[in-house]
């Protein structure tokens, strides 16, 4: 698994706004699959990141959330897709794919739903109705 799997979905949409912004004030290439940079963090801090795409948990950043955690923060992401900007523009596709598809199966369930509701008789109808009322009350009276 790569950097942006491993990461939590908050981490990748920060590290992906920090790369909008133009945060990753520097970077090099530091072998194969390693890169490092210096990020502009919040309250004017900089933060050293050290991002390894072959071993991502030995990625590395002084932030508070990352310091001596072997997790991905919105910094190493950042300066991912600084270095890969590929990457960022394959995740956005992804996304945009995955909205789309759930937007297709939304509308499925609405028409499957339509249509179980039309072959219902008119008394069952009303004891499906009176279920969902009755189901939606617990629910209510429970919270």
């Amino acid at each position: 698994m790569g950097l942006v799997e491993i990461a939590s979905s908050k981490s990748v949409w920060r590290g992906m706004e920090y790369y909008d912004k133009k945060k990753v004030l520097s970077w090099e290439k530091a072998g194969i699959d390693a890169y490092n940079g210096i990020v502009s963090g919040s309250e004017n801090n900089t933060y050293t990141v050290h991002i390894d795409k072959a071993h991502p948990r030995k990625s590395m950043c002084n932030c508070p959330f990352a310091n001596g955690r072997r997790v991905i923060c919105k910094h190493m992401i950042a300066l991912y897709f600084t270095a890969e900007p590929k990457v960022a523009e394959d995740f956005l596709k992804e996304v945009e794919q995955w909205e789309a598809e759930e937007e297709e199966r939304e509308r499925q369930h609405y028409e499957d739903l339509k249509y179980y509701v039309k072959s219902l008789s008119k008394a069952e109808l009303q004891d499906e109705l009176l279920e969902a009322l009755i189901e939606l009350e617990d629910i209510r009276n429970y919270y």
